[in-house]
C-alpha cells in the first residue's frame, strides 16, 4: 500500500464543510499542502485496487479502518506513516491483515527490508509518479468536488488501461509510456 500525499490546489467545496479542502502537514517532506490526498491501494505488480480522497489534514490511518473488511487475511506493504505499532496489532487481530512497515534508519529495532517488499515499494512509488508526472494528477482546474473526482477516475482508469495494454502485448506493464507505441 502506498499514500500519496500530494495535495491538490483547488477550492472545492467551500461552503461544505464536510466536503471542503484543507491544509495538511507531510512529516517525510517537512511541507504543508491544501486541498486533499489521494491514498490508494496496489497489487505487488503495480496496478491500483482500491483509492480514495480524503481532507488533507486527515491521518493516514483512518484510511486503514475503511480497508479492514475488504481485504482480510492479506499483507499490506505500507509507508511510514503507518508505523504505529497499535495500529498494526489492531489490524492483525481483527482481520488478520499483516501490515508490514519499513524501520527508519535512526530507530531502535531497525532492521533491512525484505527484498521483494523493498522491490514491490519501488514499483508503487514509480507508479504515484507516473501520475503525478504523465497524467498530472497534481495539477487540477476542477470548480466542485464532483469534477474532481471525475478527474482522478478518468486518470486511475486511463492508467490501468495503458497496462492492460503492455500486459496483452507481452511488455512491462510499468513502461506506460510507451505502451501505445
Amino acid at each position: 500500500m502506498c499514500r500519496f500525499a500530494r495535495a491538490k490546489r483547488c477550492k472545492l467545496g467551500k461552503n461544505n464543510f464536510d466536503t471542503a479542502p484543507n491544509y495538511g502537514f507531510c512529516a517525510a517532506q517537512n511541507t504543508h499542502h491544501y486541498g486533499y490526498k489521494l491514498h490508494a491501494l496496489c497489487g505487488l505488480k503495480g496496478v491500483i485496487h482500491s483509492y480514495d480522497l480524503s481532507k488533507a489534514s486527515v491521518d493516514d490511518r483512518y484510511w486503514l479502518q475503511d480497508l479492514k473488511y475488504e481485504y482480510q487475511q492479506s499483507t499490506i506493504i505500507g509507508d511510514k506513516g503507518y508505523l504505529k505499532a497499535a495500529l498494526q496489532l489492531d489490524l492483525f487481530e481483527t482481520v488478520q491483515i499483516h501490515l508490514e512497515v519499513p524501520y527508519r534508519l535512526n530507530q531502535k529495532n531497525w532492521k533491512p527490508t525484505f527484498k521483494p517488499f523493498a522491490k514491490a515499494r519501488k514499483r508503487v512509488e514509480t507508479l504515484f509518479s507516473q501520475l503525478d508526472d504523465q497524467f498530472m494528477v497534481c495539477r487540477n482546474y476542477a470548480k466542485q468536488q464532483v469534477g474532481l473526482f471525475a478527474r482522478i477516475i478518468s486518470k486511475v482508469s486511463a492508467m490501468t488501461v495503458l497496462q492492460y495494454i503492455n500486459f496483452i502485448n507481452n511488455r512491462p506493464i510499468g513502461r506506460i509510456k510507451y505502451a501505445l507505441v
